[in-house]
C-alpha cells in the first residue's frame, strides 16, 4: 500500500463524533475516562446526601430556635426541646444542660433556687465541654466534603494525564507515518482532548458544591458558637452561675 493510498484510508476511518472518538480511544484514554467516570458518580451521590443533610439540619435549626424563643426560662426549654428529635442544636443544648446538672444537681428542677454559682473553674469546663460538642457537631456534618476537594483538584490533573499520553501517542503515530497530514492528525488529538474536557466536566461540580457546603458548614458552626455564648448568658441571666 503507498502512502497516499494509505493517508486515504486514514481519511476514510476518520472519526466525525465525539462517541466514535471515545470508542476508538486506545486503552490508556479508557483507564483515565473509567477513573474519571468513577469520580463522577461518587461527586454526585455525595452532592446529593449532602444537600440532604445540610438541608435538613437547616429545618433542624429553624425548628430548634421557634422553641427556644417560646420558653420562659432554661428549665422550659429543656423540657420542649426533649421532644424534638435529635439535632446538632440539640445535643450541643442537652450536652451543656447535663453537664451544668452534674455540677449542680437539682438546679434544674422546678423551683429549685441555686445558692452558690459556678467558679470560674467550672465555667470554663463549661465552656470547653460545650466546644468539644461543636467541634464533633462540625466534624459530623463534614464527613464527605474532603473527597469533594479531592476530585475537584484531582480529575482536572487526570484529564491533563490523559491529554499528555494521548498527544504523545500522536507523535509517533506521525513519526511512523512519515508525515504531518492534518487529516491523520487531527483525529488523536482531538481523542486526547476528550479527558480534558471530562475531567473539568468532573471536577466542576464538585469544586462548585464543595464551597456551597464548606459555607453552610460555616454558617451552622457559627450558629452553634452563638448558642453556646447564648447559653451561658442565660445561665448568668437566671442567677445560674
Amino acid at each position: 500500500m503507498t502512502l497516499h493510498a494509505f493517508l486515504g484510508w486514514v481519511q476514510v476511518r476518520t472519526p466525525t463524533t465525539t462517541w466514535e472518538m471515545i470508542s476508538g480511544a486506545t486503552v490508556p484514554t479508557w483507564i483515565v475516562l473509567g477513573v474519571l467516570g468513577l469520580f463522577s458518580l461518587l461527586s454526585w451521590w455525595i452532592i446529593f446526601w449532602k444537600w440532604r443533610q445540610f438541608r435538613e439540619v437547616r429545618r433542624q435549626g429553624d425548628r430548634f430556635l421557634e422553641v427556644m424563643e417560646k420558653a420562659q426560662s432554661l428549665e422550659d426549654a429543656y423540657r420542649a426541646l426533649l421532644s424534638l428529635p435529635p439535632s446538632p442544636y440539640q445535643r450541643v443544648f442537652r450536652q451543656g444542660v447535663n453537664f451544668f446538672s452534674e455540677l449542680r444537681p437539682g438546679a434544674l428542677r422546678p423551683g429549685s433556687r441555686v445558692t452558690e454559682g459556678l467558679s470560674l473553674t467550672q465555667l470554663e469546663a463549661l465552656r470547653m465541654v460545650l466546644e468539644k460538642e461543636e467541634a464533633d457537631e462540625r466534624d459530623a456534618l463534614a464527613v464527605g466534603l474532603n473527597w469533594l476537594a479531592v476530585i475537584g483538584s484531582v480529575s482536572p490533573l487526570l484529564g491533563l494525564l490523559g491529554t499528555v499520553v494521548g498527544i504523545m501517542n500522536t507523535f509517533l503515530g506521525i513519526t511512523r507515518m512519515g508525515s504531518t497530514n492534518i487529516g491523520a492528525v487531527a483525529p488523536g488529538v482531538a481523542e486526547a482532548l476528550i479527558t480534558t474536557v471530562v475531567g473539568l466536566a468532573v471536577a466542576i461540580p464538585a469544586v462548585i458544591f464543595y464551597n456551597y457546603f464548606v459555607s453552610r458548614l460555616n454558617l451552622v458552626s457559627g450558629e452553634l458558637e452563638g448558642f453556646s455564648s447564648e447559653f451561658i448568658g442565660t445561665l448568668a441571666r437566671e442567677g445560674k452561675v
